[in-house]
């Protein structure tokens, strides 16, 4: 290379992607699913659900001062954190799943980059027309009022999508109405303004202008999913021993012998369609996203030359030998069914089972204790021995309840609670008491830093009988 010759550079710059609109029984799937995503994620926050008069309303809602997580009749505390866990396992589980059936269907489908994508090149759509218009804006050299007045209408659709996603977020973590006016009325809280002023502008750049970027280079699951996917794996691909050698559709003379030719006319419809822009005539990619939109626009260029559909379609590689002897494919649920997908849906059931069954098991009354270690014992003057216990009684009722608690293994020994007459206390709705509680042992021998004896502390609900138990050790004094 000579030195007038400028280096070449590493970095290929970003060609923008316009894709046709399409029809089809694929994208009519996209649209429905990303109508009830959509629905759920901005409408759920306003579902109420009443847990009382001193519980909160909100049917979803991620009380992070309250240290709660409701949905609907379930409450999550701090310490069942598990089911959380759970939760993303059976998520991660379920993508495993789907991916080795149908490939990345949960990208082409589910995925929040895949639906406000889609949403915003619908806004695009529908300011700016569709692909040949906003090819012939894009292209435009200058800017003249009419290119400015759709650019400017776009960005603000965008942006007041991107206002309207962040605003969701964060209902999601506070009372929704009260929020909504606090928001209003400037009164509420900086972190909320803040959040929603990160959200809204990553929707408005990620949805508007990285798209396709974001799936390749920000999202590790394309590097992830060879892993899940093997040859029966269902995935879009083209049948290239029925549509080589493409060429574009001609009418032969009646006397000439007509020229070997696929039944891909090279129409680029699939190409023109793809949110990627991709050929998926070039095989497998790491960039196919799985959408189908090829499949809709190849069947509608089939039906119209009349030629069968599936020149693009879902197949699986293990098919390919039998179909190019001429075979029929074999049944979709033939590649679903196998033992990696049954292992992967046995796997998530038993997760899911197992959380069920903990949920239905667990106390709605529960405690810890947490001995005193400084001292560990103290000597009373009557030389009775005595040790202090932190004890954090739950109450997961929507109403208070007198907790009423006792002690079982030690002869002899009394309980007695700090601040409080007798043994019953009472613990508000839905909180967690920290109470004082001292265990008095009699003295019947020599007071001994190395003699322990197990003890069990009892909590009894009143209302309902309900109760539970900790065991945990007296220290000081021997069996």
């Amino acid at each position: 290379m000579s030195d007038s010759e400028p280096a070449p550079s590493l970095y290929a710059a970003r060609e923008p992607i316009f894709p046709r609109r399409v029809s089809g029984k694929f994208r009519n799937l996209k649209w429905y699913i990303m109508a009830v995503t959509l629905g759920i994620y901005y409408l759920t926050p306003w579902i109420r659900w009443d847990r009382g008069p001193s519980l909160p309303d909100q049917a979803v809602l991620l009380d992070l001062a309250g240290r709660r997580f409701y949905f609907f009749w379930i409450e999550i505390w701090p310490h069942e954190f598990y089911f959380v866990a759970g939760l993303l396992i059976m998520a991660g589980l379920g993508l495993f799943l789907f991916t080795s059936a149908l490939g990345r269907v949960w990208c082409g489908y589910a995925c929040p980059q895949t639906v406000w994508t889609d949403l915003f090149i619908l806004v695009e759509r529908w300011i700016e027309g569709d692909r040949n218009a906003r090819l012939r804006l894009h292209r435009q050299q200058g800017w003249d009022l009419r290119k400015a007045r759709l650019r400017l209408t776009k960005w603000v659709a965008w942006l007041l999508i991107g206002l309207a996603t962040g605003g969701a977020w964060v209902f999601y973590f506070a009372d929704a109405p009260t929020l909504l006016r606090d928001l209003v009325t400037l009164n509420a809280h900086p972190v909320a303004y803040t959040t929603m002023t990160i959200l809204t502008l990553t929707t408005f750049l990620f949805g508007g202008f990285a798209r396709e970027q974001i799936c390749i280079y920000a999202c590790p699951w394309p590097r992830i999913q060879a892993a899940m996917m093997d040859e029966d794996t269902l995935t879009v691909g083209y049948r290239d021993w029925r549509g080589e050698p493409r060429g574009k559709l001609k009418k032969a003379p009646a006397a000439a012998v007509p020229e070997p030719q696929g039944d891909c006319i090279d129409c680029m419809a699939c190409v023109n369609v793809c949110p990627m822009g991709i050929d998926i005539r070039d095989g497998q990619q790491m960039e196919c996203i799985t959408c189908a939109l090829c499949i809709d626009a190849c069947d509608d260029v089939m039906a119209k030359i009349g030629k069968p559909r599936g020149l693009i379609d879902y197949m699986a590689l293990s098919d390919e030998a039998e179909e190019r002897a001429g075979k029929p494919p074999r049944k979709v649920w033939t590649h679903i069914l196998r033992p990696r997908t049954v292992m992967y849906t046995a796997l998530w059931g038993l997760v899911g089972l197992g959380l069920l069954f903990a949920l239905f098991i667990r106390s709605d009354i529960e405690l810890t204790v947490a001995p005193v270690r400084n001292p560990t014992f103290v000597t009373l003057s009557d030389g009775s021995i005595r040790n202090t216990y932190d004890v954090r009684l739950r109450n997961k009722h929507g109403e208070a309840r007198p907790f009423a608690l006792s002690i079982k293994g030690g002869e002899g020994m009394r309980i007695a609670l700090e601040g409080v007459e007798g043994t019953i206390v009472e613990v508000p709705a839905d909180t967690a008491l920290l109470q004082r509680v001292y265990i008095v042992a009699p003295s019947q021998a020599p007071a001994s830093a190395a003699a322990t004896s197990p003890v069990r502390i009892w909590v009894e609900d009143r209302d309902s009988g309900e109760r539970a138990y900790k065991d945990t050790t007296f220290n000081g004094r021997g069996n």
